[in-house]
């Protein structure tokens, strides 16, 4: 079981450069565990894909579909007021913006403040950083 975050999950709903090592690690452990609002950072990041034209309607349809067929299956961690609080800590000891702070709030509520041994997917440099920092394993 793995932490994803929303920059890991979508080369598994579209074809990008990670797409391959991605989907690798998902083969490897279907149990995947996601911050609460990682199902609308996807959608707003393939939304935008659109919009900026690196993704054609029926592509980002697709992406959809196996965004869906992704967030039925996986685990989520839910807003909570102690993850609130983590992400409060988090942005004042590392330089995140508040949806990767939150994401690392949601990832420390699922280790329950014990990340050592586990692993979080990440492709956003500065979030794998700091849940590097915070005890984590890094993937890829």
């Amino acid at each position: 079981m793995k932490f994803w975050d929303s920059s890991a999950v979508i080369p598994l709903c579209c074809k990008e450069p990670e797409s391959g090592v991605i989907q690798e690690l998902a083969k490897a452990d279907s149990d995947i565990v996601v911050w609460w609002a990682t199902r609308a950072e996807c959608v707003s990041a393939l939304s935008r894909r659109l919009r900026e034209g690196s993704i054609r309607s029926g592509m980002e349809l697709k992406a959809k579909a196996i965004l869906s067929a992704l967030s039925s299956a996986w685990s989520e961690v839910q807003p909570t007021d102690l993850v609130r609080l983590r992400t409060e800590r988090l942005l004042m000891v590392h330089p995140l913006r508040a949806a990767d702070a939150f994401q690392l709030a949601a990832a420390l509520t699922w280790a329950q403040e014990s990340p050592v041994g586990l692993d979080v997917v990440c492709l956003d440099q500065a979030l794998r950083l700091a849940a590097a920092k915070e005890g984590f394993t890094v993937l890829p």
